[in-house]
């Protein structure tokens, strides 16, 4: 572009142009212009100046255009530990089994972008042409850094492990096809919390496989919820496992009364040193019995050297808007948590350390859950599911703002205890009813909560029914506990019945 100014200043002709036009307003230059270039002459005679710069111009532009993205396919390569190859007609980035090819036009605009796996010709990819056109760098970065992963196979047996991958991805696509209830809808947020395999992101050679299997419901403070998700790579492991080398099901897949895929045949397959992974985005917290649950469905030992045990409630706030909270320095102690409800109410909540912190109730990330066919997977869902629900009711209790020590202004407190694998209590008095109560939540499965209150003076089902219809639709205990205690003082104490 210096080049191209001085060219400019250095040219008598364009210098007069610009001082004759130097008072104009661009609007006015612009209808001379254009007037000027519409004139008839003679084809002998072009305007060589303005022609000549308008072609340095263009081809300044375009070798920064050109040069700025094959610097960052560059860098985006490097980081991701691929290989980056430049031929005459195409730059290239590479990996064992699968590689990227990016081609551009004489302007410098990306034309192409391709991508091939191992034994299959390339594809054209039009999320990664559109990605680069545009320059977002990081989102293509992200992408292929997943794609990266997926076919980022260790070991010696990599084309037999992606062999078996492929085989295993066409299944699920099938059983992505097939709703367990009825009753259930074909939308995208049913699939996710109620599909067999949840809702399974198309394979495609330009983007990784990844399973979305829950999402829970926006309570109103949120705009959005992101959906819990999960990717299907390919790990090692020190013992052999049977993986696939053929489809396990028919088209469509049978199933069992339950729902669970069933008459499986005794496909071809392979003793090989490794295992599917379904690597979960973001990790998640679970409780110790969950982890066993999964060994037991899987019949792959996740060793328990391997993890790293806390509370659970301090393994969630680490992963919510808490992040870098006072927790660390209340570690023993009761951390109290205030929420702020609608109407300026406040609530207060508190979590122990030392309640949440035995055998059975603590808890640990998993990054990844190892499985080795197919079948398995609706049933580690529907685990890994009922565990979010259960994460989702406790961070509501702290969710935002960060723990604060300070619950003098609030208007009623909240204790939140352990009581078993798959609930707790939440105990608390009300001011008004001088009296204690403690509501009981269980996740009993996936799909289901029951609620039940101990405390009152009189046996009425019909507030657990009412609690646990607005636990299930809100997975809020704050706003959940808010209509309770409303409810409770509506409701006559025994010396008011018995009034005359």
């Amino acid at each position: 572009m210096e080049k191209t100014a001085a060219f400019v200043k250095d040219n008598p002709r364009l210098g007069d142009l610009h001082l004759k036009f130097a008072g104009r307003s661009w609007s006015d230059t612009l209808y001379f212009v254009r007037r000027y270039m519409e004139k008839s002459r003679d084809k002998t005679q072009p305007c060589e100046p303005i022609v000549r710069v308008m072609e340095k111009l263009q081809g300044e532009l375009s070798a920064s255009s050109m040069n700025t993205t094959k610097s960052q396919l560059e860098v985006i390569a490097k980081q991701q530990g691929m290989g980056f190859h430049i031929t005459e007609t195409a730059y290239y980035l590479t990996a064992d089994l699968f590689y990227l090819e990016v081609f551009f036009q004489p302007c410098g605009r990306v034309e192409e972008v391709k991508v091939a796996t191992h034994g299959k010709s390339p594809s054209p990819s039009e999320s990664f042409l559109q990605l680069l056109r545009s320059e977002n760098f990081a989102d293509f970065s992200e992408i292929l850094g997943r794609l990266f992963a997926q076919y980022s196979i260790p070991g010696n047996n990599k084309v037999k492990l992606l062999a078996s991958l492929q085989y295993l991805m066409k299944d699920l696509q099938q059983l992505a096809n097939i709703q367990r209830n009825p009753k259930y809808s074909d939308s995208q947020i049913e699939m996710i919390n109620n599909g067999l395999v949840g809702f399974l992101m198309s394979e495609r050679e330009d983007f990784p496989l990844t399973i979305k299997f829950y999402m829970p419901p926006n309570d109103g403070t949120k705009t959005s919820n992101p959906a819990q998700a999960a990717q299907i790579t390919v790990g090692t492991c020190n013992t052999t496992h049977k993986l696939q080398m053929a489809s396990m099901f028919p088209n469509p897949p049978q199933l069992d009364p339950l729902g669970y895929p069933t008459g499986l045949d005794d496909v071809p397959h392979e003793l090989l040193p490794a295992c599917f992974l379904l690597t979960l985005q973001p990790p998640l917290p679970m409780m110790s019995s969950f982890v066993k649950k999964l060994n037991d469905i899987t019949d792959v030992l996740i060793p328990d050297a391997d993890l790293q045990w806390a509370p659970l409630p301090k393994l969630l706030i680490r992963g919510s808007q808490c992040a870098g909270s006072n927790w660390e320095s209340l570690d023993g102690k009761e951390t109290i948590f205030t929420v702020p409800l609608p109407g300026g109410m406040k609530h207060t909540y508190v979590f122990s350390d030392g309640l949440w912190s035995g055998p059975g109730h603590r808890g640990t990330m998993m990054d990844s859950v190892p499985f080795t066919s197919p079948a398995k997977v609706p049933s580690i869902l529907d685990l890994l599911r009922q565990q979010c629900l259960l994460n989702t009711l406790l961070q509501s209790c702290f969710a935002s703002p960060c723990p604060t020590a300070d619950s003098s202004y609030c208007d009623q407190h909240f204790e939140v205890l352990p009581e078993s694998e798959s609930s707790f209590t939440v105990t608390f008095h009300h001011p008004n009813t001088d009296s204690f109560y403690v509501l009981m939540v269980n996740t009993c499965n996936t799909h289901d909560i029951t609620c039940k209150l101990f405390g009152l003076e009189t046996c009425d089902t019909s507030i657990d029914e009412y609690i646990t219809t607005l636990m299930k639709s809100c997975l809020s205990v704050p706003s959940t506990m808010r209509e309770l205690c409303s409810k409770i003082e509506k409701i006559p104490s025994e010396n008011e019945r018995l009034q005359p």
